[in-house]
């Protein structure tokens, strides 16, 4: 990026991650809250993903994606949780210029990835409920790997396009972040130039992948809706609804913060307040998704009695 000449800059090279409070007895009972939610969140997530792998009663579309989702929750925690528990125990909240920019890169190539995937697991609802007898038929397991992949190289791709742009922006000091990881908005505030142009990019981004996602699935859950409102049965109405509760549970607990946060202009850039909202889409829902799912869900619970022993496991 230009720079005005003959000025001297000092150009950072890393960064100071500030997080929650400098007062050593509040860090060290975040620290305790965080390193439990961070192990609950990945032993969920991971029981989830050794259930589909090991009993093939789960060996389907549905349980297919919803494995993607854990392993993709597990990936949005560790990229971000571990090295903040580092800096609540440690004095120094240093990052490196190229950590910071690798964080965010992963933080925002997997949480874009999550928006498509939800996308791809409303369409699976919409196919089992709108087309029961032709399922298996419509969501082969060539699609299903065809979407998949689709969900990750779209991620991975334009927060690459994202990240970029924020990392090249000149940044010369100072180089204190009031966040807990290095998360775009927070890290271009502190840019030496205009950034609206950047954040312009970003919105453009943040409507293609994620208002666009969202909106088909809302779409898609309206079809359903008008499909299972059709269902004479009651008891199969309810089972219909409550296979679709969990994902819609799910995608409101992470959209509605994620929203807030990457679609409002830097000019109403709240520090403490952001700090606060970005938790549940990044700890908070990734701690949800396997509580959900595995509570509401029998195929889960039969899985899970299986491995343990006090039923047949089919390889």
């Amino acid at each position: 990026m230009w720079m005005p000449p003959g000025q001297n800059q000092s150009w950072v090279s890393e960064f100071i991650l500030l997080g929650f409070s400098s007062d050593p007895t509040t860090n060290r009972i975040l620290f305790g809250a965080f390193l439990l939610l961070y192990l609950s969140s990945v032993l969920g997530n991971g029981l989830i993903i050794t259930l589909v792998c090991l009993d093939m009663h789960l060996h389907t579309p549905m349980y297919f994606f919803l494995c993607i989702l854990s392993l993709l929750d597990m990936s949005y925690v560790t990229t971000t949780v571990p090295q903040m528990l580092v800096h609540l125990l440690s004095q120094s909240q240093t990052i490196s210029f190229a950590g910071c920019w690798l964080q965010m890169y992963i933080f925002g190539a997997v949480g874009l990835t999550e928006c498509i995937l939800f996308v791809v697991m409303a369409f699976d609802r919409y196919v089992a409920i709108c087309y029961p007898l032709r399922y298996t038929v419509i969501l082969s397991w060539g699609l299903c790997t065809q979407l998949s992949a689709g969900t990750w190289a779209c991620g991975f791709f334009f927060s690459l396009i994202r990240t970029f742009l924020t990392m090249s922006l000149p940044y010369c000091g100072p180089n204190m972040v009031n966040h807990y990881i290095c998360e775009g908005p927070s890290v271009r505030n502190l840019a030496c130039m205009d950034t609206h142009v950047v954040e312009m990019v970003d919105s453009v981004i943040s409507v293609l992948m994620a208002v666009a996602p969202l909106s088909l699935t809302v779409a898609s859950y309206i079809r359903i809706a008008q499909a299972v409102f059709k269902i004479k049965s009651m008891q199969a109405r309810c089972k219909a609804f409550s296979t679709c509760a969990s994902h819609l549970t799910v995608i409101t607990f992470f959209y509605a913060p994620a929203t807030y946060i990457y679609m409002k202009p830097n000019s109403r850039y709240s520090p403490e307040r952001d700090k606060q909202i970005s938790l549940f889409y990044n700890v908070f829902s990734a701690l949800l998704n396997p509580v959900v799912y595995s509570l509401r869900n029998k195929d889960i619970q039969g899985a899970f009695l299986r491995v343990l022993g006090k039923g047949r496991v089919t390889w």
